[in-house]
Parts: C-alpha cells; structure tokens; sequence
C-alpha cells in the first residue's frame, strides 16, 4: 500500500514542514520511490542525528525565518505543532500544492476500525487503557499518534480485523478531515491558549474528532464536563456517557468501584491499581468505548495488572518514609488538580514550568486545601506565586534551578509525605520535553 502510495510522487518534491524522528521513514519511503524532498523548519536542524543521512540522500533543507517562503512541493506534510493557517501554508494551497498531515493519510488509508481520544487530560492514559483492554480481549492493536508509533509508516503491516487506537492533540484534530469510528472526549479546559487564538478555536478543534462521524460511529462524553457534555447534541451517531457525580452515565464510579448503567458492578474499587478520581474517569471512558468489545473480565485483568504509564504519578522511590512520584505530563492546572486530588496523604509539590498563557487561579484554592509546602521553578513560577498570594498561601518558596527545587522539596518532607513533581505548566523553558523533565527528576531522586 505504501510503497503504490509513495510511487504516485515519483520525480515530484514532497515536503515535510517541522521535522520530528517520527517523519524520518515517511521520508525514507518517498525518497526510494524516487522522489524528492524537501525539510522546512524555522529552526536550523544541522545539529540533529538525522540531519548528515538525509542531506546524503539528497534532502534539501530549508530554515530560518523564510522557511515557508516559495513553497511550490506537490505534496507538503504539516507536524503537528505547525498551525494550517501560516500564509506561506495558505499560499501553497492557492498555488495547487496538497496540504496534508501524517494522521490524516492515516485516517485515509487505514483498513481497520480507527478509535481515538482527545481530550484536555487523561488522553494518554485512557489511550492506553483501551489499546490494554483489547490486547486483553486478544486483539491485534495499533497504538499511536500523539503517543507510540508512526501509525502512517505502519500501514502495510495492518490488517482489516485489527484495531487502531489513536491519540489525538488539538494540534492534530485542526488539520482533520475525517473522524474515528469510535470517538472519546475526556474533558475540555484551558490549554495550550500561546498557540491557539482562543478557547473557542481550541474547543472547536477538539469537536473535530466527531465532526465527521456518522450514525454507525459511537462518541464517549463525560457527563461531569460543562464542555464535553454540551457535544452529545451534535453527536450523529450513538454517544455513551460517564459520570463520577451521577448514576445517568453509562458508565459511572463512585467509592465503591465502577458500574454499568444497569448498576452492574464492572470493578471494585480496590481491584484497581493506579490510584486518582481522575483515573475512575479514564478507566470508564475506556471501557465505554469498547464495551462491545471487551469483556468484564478483561476490564477486570487490566485493572489489576495495569501499573500507569510512565510520568503520569509515577512512583519512583521511597527514601526515609518519604514517597517521590513523577507527574511530569501535569502540564496545565487541571491535570495537576487532578494530581494533588490522588493523594489522601501530605503532598510537597514542585511546580512551575514554559507559561501557555492558562489561568492558574484554580491552584490557589487546592494549594490551601492538599498541599503542605510547594516549590515553583520555571517560567510560571511568579504567575503561581502571585495566584497563592491572593488566597493567603505562603507555604512556598521560589528558586530558579530546577536541581535546587526538588532538593528543597525533599528537604521540607517528612515521615509519611510526598514529594510529587506536579508542574501545571508546560516544560520548554528548561527542558526539550516533559518526558526530559521527568526522567531528570527520576534521575535526581534516585541520586539521592
């Protein structure tokens, strides 16, 4: 399939906008279905790894601040990160070029049932929980896009009868034009505001991944969600709900464990490893999305096996009756409510991180309530300050190294705390990543 597809560009430049290690097969299968390609990226990239094999391979590379200037490519490939909008991006399409994105091929081209999931938290984990649900169901499954694999490099090897489970970002949804069969929303709040206009673009973005749904598809809203909840009505085909306040979801938990809307008990709540309220709610997003799917008894093998993903209150160590958990991925105040909420014992947090211009007044609030002292480093770190300021919070302290920060937190820990690293910002400011921040965090910790 990929190689017939690649064929079709054969003597024709392909260019990819925003280069990631994820793009380097896509464009090793069009350069040896002989075509041409072309990098562009506003940032200079001849420092990275892959940069002295494609360039041998006759790549041309164009950056710096004209990187999207006379853009003529037959097909252009847009990352994720890369808004659809830039007027060197529109100007191609006006010139007759194909804009498209690795996940929209995807969507395209994939012969199995697609099911995705988006949301403002939780993706990852319900992702995940759903991909863990099948393999347990003994299904073939594909895990990807804003998480796993290259899914578009992978289509030659997936078959009709397995199953795509796909992660998507605002960033993704923007340029879709195709839906999931099976569709969920977590939740939608404040996030990721220094990129798109508005909250209404970014909600409008999130509304995608059922837009173009149809009566055969299923759509998973959460209940408890002002945002996600006001969707159902412009659901076309079957929409599941959950709720951890109301027994009208589908399915719905409560300090008892998770039920069927039949009050059928699916798991007990101390059948389930990972800890966190917000946690109930990946679980039972997961499994309305595969019910049909899936049995209880598979639902009820993950929740005994399944440990958490990685970053995500990773529990790293325990030094001196003191408990260190890696929540890297809280990079908005709402996965780090969700965070603090997990804990029924004292919590330190370490928060602060690269500013998405989001409000932080929720924190302010929690802070008073759960935390017992917090550490801010980072770009939001006064932001943070001046929101705990103003609720009369001034168990906190400011530093600017991010060493000195979780060295600080451990030193303010005692017997029976937790030193949690729970940012509630993004990790650009110091860091490639938030997976880099994590591990760095582990590294510290384990150092100790």
């Amino acid at each position: 399939m990929l190689k017939e597809y690649a064929s079709n560009y054969k003597n024709k430049t392909v260019g990819f906008v925003g280069m990631g290690v994820s793009n380097l097969p896509v464009i090793r299968l069009f350069l040896s279905e002989g075509a041409k390609c072309t990098v562009r990226d506003k940032n200079d990239l001849s420092s990275r790894e892959f940069y002295q094999e494609l360039k041998e391979s006759g790549v041309e590379f164009i950056s710096g601040p004209d990187y999207l200037d006379n853009v003529t490519e037959s097909l252009l490939f847009l990352s994720p990160a890369v808004r659809p909008d830039l007027s060197g991006i529109l100007a191609a399409r006006s010139r007759g070029t194909r804009v498209t994105s690795e996940m929209e091929e995807f969507f395209r081209l994939c012969p199995c049932k697609k099911i995705a999931v988006t949301g403002s938290d939780g993706k990852t984990t319900t992702t995940t929980l759903i991909a863990k649900l099948l393999e347990a169901e003994g299904k073939k499954v594909w895990l990807g896009g804003n998480i796993g694999v290259n899914l578009f490099a992978t289509l030659d090897n997936i078959k009709p009868e397995d199953f795509a489970v796909i992660e998507l970002s605002s960033f993704q949804l923007m340029k879709l034009s195709q839906s999931p069969d099976i569709a969920v929303v977590t939740n939608v709040a404040p996030n990721h505001l220094d990129w798109h206009i508005d909250m209404n673009e970014y909600v409008e973005a999130k509304k995608r991944i059922f837009a173009f749904q149809n009566v055969d598809c299923r759509l998973v809203l959460n209940l408890d969600d002002p945002y996600s909840e006001q969707f159902a009505k412009e659901a076309k085909g079957t929409v599941r709900t959950i709720s951890g306040n109301t027994e009208n979801g589908n399915v719905y938990f409560n300090e008892s464990g998770i039920f069927s809307d039949n009050n059928e008990l699916l798991v007990a709540e101390e059948q389930i490893r990972i800890v966190g309220r917000h946690n109930r709610y990946n679980y039972a997003a997961a499994y309305s999305a595969v019910s049909d799917i899936v049995s209880v008894a598979s639902l009820r093998s993950v929740a005994a096996s399944f440990g958490g993903v990685e970053h995500r209150i990773e529990f790293v160590r325990e030094i001196n009756g003191v408990k260190y958990y890696n929540s890297s991925i809280d990079s908005s105040p709402s996965r780090t409510t969700a965070c603090i909420e997990a804990f029924k014992t004292p919590v330190i947090a370490i928060c602060g991180g690269y500013d998405k211009n989001i409000p932080y007044e929720p924190l302010g609030e929690l802070f008073k309530r759960k935390v017992k002292f917090s550490v801010l480093c980072g770009a939001t770190a006064p932001k943070i300050a001046s929101v705990l300021d103003n609720v009369g919070y001034k168990e906190y302290v400011v530093v600017n190294d991010f060493e000195l920060a979780v060295k600080t937190a451990a030193s303010k820990a005692e017997i029976g705390d937790n030193v949690v690293l729970t940012p509630a910002s993004a990790s650009f400011d110091m860091f490639k990543n938030f997976a880099e921040r994590g591990n760095i965090f582990k590294q510290i910790v384990n150092n100790f």
